[in-house]
């Protein structure tokens, strides 16, 4: 069973992860419908995400495929952010 430590509000993970440079982005492209955690469209930043879901994220023109990894305690350097997850390439299984 996860501890509630090893879940994160998705608007701040998105953040930690350097996907949005503001909380306030982050919350706006949430509830803007451009994420989808574990294939199920979301629209309240303060949804729980985890290690193990998976995130497809439209910023831009742009469709990101993500497997959570860890949740971070921080927003710290751009290598730090990229050990948060890991890309699944087009095509891959999301449940590998």
């Amino acid at each position: 069973m996860e501890r509630a430590s090893e879940r994160l509000r998705i608007d701040k993970w998105l953040w930690h992860a350097r996907f949005c440079k503001t909380r306030a982005l982050a919350q706006q492209v949430v509830q803007g419908g451009r994420v989808r955690v574990n294939g199920q469209r979301i629209d309240k930043p303060g949804r729980a995400v985890g290690p193990g879901d998976v995130l497809t994220l439209r910023i831009g023109a742009q469709v990101q495929v993500l497997r959570i990894l860890d949740c971070g305690t921080r927003r710290g350097p751009a290598s730090e952010a990229q050990g948060l997850y890991e890309r699944i390439e087009p095509g891959a299984d999301p449940e590998r």
